[in-house]
């Protein structure tokens, strides 16, 4: 379903760098078991989601004037039992034809994972990426998201969001 593996990723990472190939396998199963979990739970319609809740109320961005905002959608949010003081937090995030999210930040590292339609996303000090259905990025803590969008203005798009951040479960956008 991933491409590519995310376990020879994380193989070839660890043989180039200091990282314990233990460690990196033990990364890599976390992140399969939470998009997993999070596919199944999303697509089960067991879960409570809870309340939507809006990325941003407001914003001065004037590529965002008059465009539709992303909605978040919680899954899941547990304690991380081996890594005290964190959570693992799930998360749909629904992009309505030609929604736009403004520069924002994010307390925890975010996996994201798109599940169906077209995003452009860009963070600070990188080139802006197109991502389809299957692709996946990743965003370190505190890192700016400059902005994401959905590239279709009559097709909806959807995002699997994974974050690790501290155990309170507390808010996973920081408006910048």
């Amino acid at each position: 379903m991933l491409k590519p593996n995310v376990y020879s990723i994380l193989s070839s990472v660890a043989e180039n760098s200091a990282i314990p190939s233990s460690i990196s396998m033990t990364l890599g199963t976390v992140a399969v078991l939470a998009l997993f979990l999070g596919i199944t739970n999303y697509r089960s319609g067991e879960a409570d989601p809870g309340p939507a809740q809006h990325h941003m109320s407001e914003t001065s961005d004037p590529a965002a004037a008059g465009r539709p905002q992303t909605t978040v959608r919680p899954i899941s949010c547990e304690p991380l039992p081996n890594v005290p003081g964190k959570s693992l937090t799930v998360a749909v995030v629904d992009y309505p034809p030609n929604a736009y999210t403004p520069r924002h930040r994010h307390p925890g590292s975010v996996s994201a994972f798109v599940l169906k339609g077209t995003l452009r996303s860009q963070l600070e000090g990188g080139p802006a990426g197109t991502y389809r259905a299957g692709e996946t990025w990743f965003e370190p803590p505190g890192t700016a998201h400059l902005f994401a969008e959905n590239v279709s203005k009559t097709e909806p798009a959807e995002l699997l969001a994974t974050f690790v951040a501290d155990s309170d479960c507390g808010p996973l956008v920081i408006p910048d």
